[in-house]
């Protein structure tokens, strides 16, 4: 299947089904002939992912997605595969009902689901439910059905969306469909990209079927997927002070760690100069670890000033607290006006104390912190990650990276992309250290605050999985440090 060349834009559902209109209504492509090219894309995949398979059960809902199954089904039993089709009702509606009759035609047979019933034996299981077409939990039937598919051991192929997953937000309010890979159509779906979807779309795919270029045109996507973007090379004549000067500030008692891997990070990613503010206690340590880091300990306010006046850029939050001595530093800070990138503690101290940002800002929280700057729960960001991007931005005219799989960068202005890099490793202490320290170091070179959010997130998920390659578990904050050098300056090893 040659790449489509809409694969990095991504489009909410009723822009897709818009565009399936237009295919129709103004291209003049029936209704049915996209179908049959859906099916010829599924079952491309299903041979290329799967070639020894010899028998595939297809399990069809009532709409659109379930005709795909049913087209599929025909196709594949032409190509001499056994096929086994599992209905949930007696009848199929608008051109599924076409699509369906095709395969009766075709002398292929129709089971109707019921709760109780046996999988039929297969070397592949064909997701052909929902599609987009659900937006709540499955029905306790269906539900049945979708968890003997997911724990019957063998890999199931989703045709444009697994059901039970929602394609405008990722969020999965009940039973879904665990595939192995998940090929959609005409457009991606963005909520296959973030939050929960990544454990539920398996490997993604998209086929445009055939349609021409001036389907796209006029319908500019919701968001877009993040590109492998390299930094440019390093001025002949550089200096460190032509490259920024980072101010890391937190490390409240016990939490030294916290404010190191930022600074550390903020070297590895190319910053002139990095000082760090923190307790006077983790001065020593810093300094037999990491000497290139300019360490200050400071009692307050008054001792802060100095080191903000030398900085062009503020990283503040990790290991912060919210103590007396981190509400001072966070205030005095904040009231400098430099650049700045808040994380941790001090988006705590921000949603105790909301304000808007006049200097260029990066929020980096992640869904915990995002629901008390916007007042509500974990569940309201994570049901919908996209509106709680956007709503964040615009709340504190700020850029910000909403972490979690499937990242999110979203900008005031409304512009939101999608990390598509990372993976379960990266869930540990101090990662999120390190995401303030790039991002940060990017803002000292010269990036505007979007530029660096998008740059950063990119480099810190991609080193993440460059680190993986000896293994996701027991992956450390550190291990990244090495590959955010190289994959920086353009190299890497693949």
């Amino acid at each position: 299947m040659p790449p489509s060349s809409h694969r990095h834009e991504l489009y909410t559902v009723a822009q897709v089904r818009a565009m399936d209109r237009r295919a129709i209504e103004v291209l003049g492509v029936p209704g049915f002939e996209l179908m049959r090219r859906a099916a010829w894309a599924a079952l491309s995949s299903l041979r290329r992912h799967w070639p020894q398979a010899r028998r595939i059960a297809v399990h069809c809902g009532p709409g659109n997605n379930g005709g795909d199954g049913f087209l599929l089904a025909a196709l594949a039993r032409e190509a001499g595969l056994h096929v086994d089709v599992l209905a949930l009702g007696e009848a199929s509606s608008g051109d599924a009902a076409l699509a369906r009759q095709a395969w009766t035609n075709a002398g292929g047979g129709v089971q109707l689901w019921q709760a109780g019933d046996t999988l039929p034996e297969a070397d592949v299981h064909v997701d052909a439910l929902y599609g987009t077409g659900l937006r709540r939990a499955p029905e306790p039937p269906v539900a049945v059905l979708i968890e003997a598919i997911n724990a019957s051991g063998v890999p199931t192929l989703a045709l444009d969306v697994p059901s039970g997953l929602d394609a405008d937000t990722g969020h999965v309010p009940g039973a879904a469909i665990r595939a192995a890979v998940t090929t959609s159509f005409i457009a991606a779906k963005r909520g296959l990209h973030t939050g929960r979807a990544a454990a539920f779309v398996g490997v993604p795919e998209l086929d445009a079927l055939g349609l021409p270029e001036s389907l796209w045109q006029g319908e500019p996507p919701d968001a877009q997927l993040l590109i492998a973007t390299k930094l440019p090379p390093r001025a002949r004549d550089a200096h460190k002070g032509a490259n920024g000067h980072v101010l890391a500030i937190g490390g409240e008692h016990g939490m030294g760690g916290a404010i190191r891997l930022c600074g550390e990070a903020a070297l590895r990613a190319g910053a002139g100069l990095v000082s760090v503010a923190t307790r006077s206690e983790h001065i020593f340590a810093l300094n037999a670890a990491r000497p290139e880091l300019m360490a200050h300990g400071v009692d307050g306010p008054q001792a802060l000033e100095p080191l903000l006046a030398r900085a062009s850029v503020l990283a503040l939050g990790p290991g912060l607290g919210q103590s007396a001595w981190s509400h001072a530093l966070w205030l005095t800070a904040l009231d400098g006006g430099k650049p700045l990138v808040l994380d941790a503690d001090g988006l705590n101290l921000l949603a105790r104390e909301p304000r808007r940002f006049a200097q260029p800002t990066v929020l980096t929280p992640h869904p915990g912190e995002a629901a008390r700057l916007l007042g509500g729960t974990v569940a309201d960001v994570e049901a919908d990650r996209y509106a709680a991007a956007r709503l964040l931005a615009g709340r504190y005219d700020a850029v910000v990276v909403l972490k979690g799989s499937g990242s999110l960068i979203a900008d005031p202005d409304g512009r939101l992309d999608v990390c598509p890099w990372g993976n379960p490793g990266m869930a540990t202490g101090g990662m999120g250290d390190l995401l303030t320290g790039v991002i940060a170091a990017l803002l000292a070179q010269g990036c505007d605050a979007p530029q660096a959010a998008r740059l950063g997130t990119g480099l810190h998920a991609r080193a993440g999985d460059r680190a993986a390659r000896q293994g996701e578990r027991g992956l450390l904050a550190g291990d990244l440090l090495a590959s955010l050098r190289a994959l920086g300056n353009g190299l890497d090893d693949d």
